[in-house]
């Protein structure tokens, strides 16, 4: 059964789902949702997920929204594919949720800002308040000499194999890399850099952006 995904291909929350769906070989269907015309609140798309925001998956009669939450559902369905994603034991599991727990409050939260600040608002005719741009920017340096020191003694943020904690940065480490123009925050440590071209180099990923180039 051929999995439904809703949202646009240049969104980082849906390219989080994809590159998951990818490492397992996960067959699916990428129904674009246009954010700038906001069909995203629009009454149908609200059925799917009352909050207005992508991705939504249909998997069957199960339907399920939150990137994060949708990628530990795969992962579980689909452990005996690849058990390295989650990891086995409580142990392993617990320590892939408290990176994506860090990916998403501390990470995240500065890279979305960003986003919207360089990118979005003035797309919609606004100003950029750079002091927060710039204030994000020094917030990030911190995680990213947390996620230095961490990398000098595992290979990936959970351990010593790649993981869901790794796969849910890839979006928006991309985006600093390419459009924020911020690509020095990783540049700059070399843990970080030799992490981040692993991780960008994994098939599944390459495959998301063969997507988002118009290429797949």
């Amino acid at each position: 059964m051929v999995v439904k995904v809703y949202g646009p291909i240049q969104a980082a929350c849906p390219q989080r789902v994809l590159a998951c769906l990818f490492e397992f070989g996960v067959d699916f269907e990428l129904i674009a949702v246009d954010l700038d015309s906001n069909e995203h609140k629009q009454p149908d798309f609200l059925q799917k997920q009352p909050f207005g925001q992508v991705p939504v998956i249909e998997d069957g009669e199960f339907r399920l929204f939150e990137s994060r939450a949708i990628i530990r559902y795969y992962a579980t369905k689909y452990g005996d594919k690849n058990q390295n994603l989650y990891g086995t034991t409580l142990e392993e599991k617990a320590l892939v949720d408290q990176w994506l727990e860090v990916e998403a409050h501390h990470f995240n939260d500065m890279v979305y800002t960003i986003v919207l600040q360089k990118l979005v608002i003035p797309k919609m005719g606004g100003k950029t308040d750079f002091d927060l741009v710039h204030n994000c920017e020094k917030k990030l340096e911190q995680v990213f000499d947390i996620y230095e020191q961490r990398l000098s003694k595992n290979n990936y943020l959970a351990g010593d194999w790649f993981t869901l904690a790794d796969l849910s940065h890839l979006p928006g480490i991309r985006y600093l890399m390419n459009e924020c123009e911020l690509g020095h925050l990783v540049r700059d440590r070399k843990e970080v850099n030799l992490w981040w071209d692993d991780i960008s180099n994994r098939p599944a990923w390459k495959k998301v952006m063969q997507l988002f180039n118009g290429q797949g």
